[in-house]
């Protein structure tokens, strides 16, 4: 019997190593050859620990299990789900990016080969840079850790320029709240993101790449620093990639917990050993990135999306989503679900149809109230704007913006007074200190939102104001940003903020 049992660390913090344990007892007891893969997840949280049997029809799945109930993985039971490929979930998406996440051993070669792995460079190598830089470009792609910048062009920039050296620096440092895209590809098909680094590195001119990755996920280091050993004795990295003369390689650097290093000037400077800090822009790190030399920095999604596009065409890929916003997006369903998890579509989907059908409603049973789409730095949206289709410019038009694609919900009981409270709150303590609309205006926002909170209704035009001057003047989008979750609750849920000077009268 072969079995497959994630080891993504979702997987493991809902009980997926006890159930291995017990699966080898039980086949042990019953004298039955078990052969156990770790896998990665297919992102159906709700169903984890699920347990998958490969069979002649399939691989069926059983969960979400747990260690007491591992006999049903032998004789069948109520825990059975049937082909896993045939559940509405994953039927439904459009799997590019995530198509080998929670399918391989993540660190197997062979695994990797067999589902496309390496297609995408071979193309690469064979095609002139300039070829390469009109791939990424006509392909659409954008970045997925939040700007939203068209990757062609910055690929672009940093070939153009002249210098003795060039890096690719991968945004790892997922700090977003209800986020967790980067952490499943980095646990479960690292190699695409290693393949992709790579193509961007031979097209550049770079021959050193770091994954900047955040010390909160111990289970993503381990992987990815295996990963890229995995890598270079498969000739993916080295002196000469895959045979071609040029050479990459990739060194993983750990994080030190600060939420401001996922922008990606300050992620510069922790990788320089610096305080991480916001720079100043221009120079933009393209031209002046690490140690002052041309710079690609681009998101894990960004990155381990490139090998879809070279193995199928950039025509291909552009073919999915709406407007400006081309190719899949990974969308991280979280907060108060009934179905949480990763569900990989193409551009252009609505919240009503994430929220009400993908997630089942709120897991309360209780009307969603609010959902704050791109993290903590993210508008809250109304369900009277759960039409508005899923796309960087559809969401800009309203006051609000993609970000990661973290989709966080909120049922009838939260407090959007508290939530924008929170919002200044966070920005206070991650904030870097170096412009002082950040630094000083979410304190003064703290103390704005809690005279409101006392009844003071004077205070709102001065919390409008305060916010104006966060988003025009702040040096990154974390102070810039935080006016988007505290707008978006006074407007659209302005009872939240009368009630409290209801109450304090």
């Amino acid at each position: 019997m072969k079995a497959y049992v994630p080891a993504d660390a979702a997987a493991r913090a809902c009980g997926a190593d006890a159930v291995v344990a017990a699966l080898q007892a039980e086949a042990a007891r019953r004298g039955v050859t078990l052969t156990l893969v770790r896998n990665g997840s297919r992102g159906m949280v709700w169903l984890e620990p699920l347990v998958e049997v490969e069979t002649a029809e399939g691989r069926i799945g059983f969960g979400p299990m747990t260690a007491v109930e591992v006999a049903q993985v032998f004789d069948g039971g109520p825990l059975a789900l049937g082909r896993v490929d045939d559940l509405p979930w994953m039927k439904a998406q459009t799997r590019l990016t995530f198509a080998r996440c929670g399918v391989i051993d993540p660190l197997s070669v062979a695994d990797y080969r067999a589902l496309g792995g390496f297609a995408g460079l071979r193309r690469a190598l064979q095609m002139t840079v300039e070829e390469r830089l009109v791939e990424v470009t006509d392909s659409g792609l954008r970045g997925r850790g939040g700007a939203g910048f068209p990757t062609g062009i910055k690929w672009r920039t940093v070939a153009g320029a002249k210098a003795d050296r060039k890096y690719i620096v991968c945004n790892a440092d997922e700090g977003d709240s209800g986020t967790f895209a980067d952490r499943m590809i980095m646990e479960g098909d690292p190699l695409s993101l290693i393949e992709g680094m790579t193509i961007a590195g031979v097209t550049v001119g770079a021959t050193k790449g770091f994954v900047y990755l955040r010390s909160e996920y111990p289970d993503a280091i381990a992987v990815m620093t295996r990963a890229v050993q995995v890598a270079r004795g498969a000739g993916m990295l080295g002196a000469s990639v895959l045979g071609s003369g040029q050479a990459f390689d990739i060194e993983i650097r750990v994080g030190a917990g600060a939420y401001v290093c996922g922008e990606e000037t300050s992620l510069l400077n922790s990788l320089e050993g610096k305080r991480g800090v916001v720079r100043a822009k221009p120079p933009l790190p393209a031209l002046e990135g690490f140690m002052g030399k041309p710079t690609v920095v681009n998101n894990v999604i960004s990155l381990a999306t490139i090998p879809v596009i070279f193995e199928r065409g950039a025509a291909a890929y552009a073919a999915h989503g709406i407007g400006r916003s081309r190719g899949t997006i990974p969308l991280q369903i979280a907060g108060n679900v009934a179905r949480g998890g990763l569900f990989e579509a193409a551009f252009g989907m609505s919240l009503r149809e994430i929220v009400d059908d993908l997630a089942g409603g709120t897991a309360t049973g209780r009307p969603v109230k609010a959902v704050q789409v791109g993290g903590p730095l993210g508008a809250y949206f109304p369900r009277e704007k759960f039409d508005v289709p899923f796309g960087y410019e559809e969401y800009a038009g309203q006051g609000g913006l993609i970000g990661h694609a973290g989709i966080v919900v909120f049922d009838d009981t939260a407090d959007m007074l508290a939530q924008a409270r929170f919002a200044f709150e966070f920005c206070a303590v991650e904030s870097c200190g170096k412009c002082t609309p950040c630094r000083i205006g979410a304190v003064r926002g703290v103390e704005t939102v809690d005279r409101i909170a006392r009844g003071d209704a004077d205070a709102i035009p001065l919390l409008t104001d305060l916010c104006d001057t966060m988003k025009a003047g702040s040096l990154c989008a974390l102070g810039g940003f935080t006016p988007y979750p505290v707008m978006s609750a006074l407007t659209h849920f302005p009872g939240d903020f009368a009630r409290a000077k209801e109450a304090a009268e």
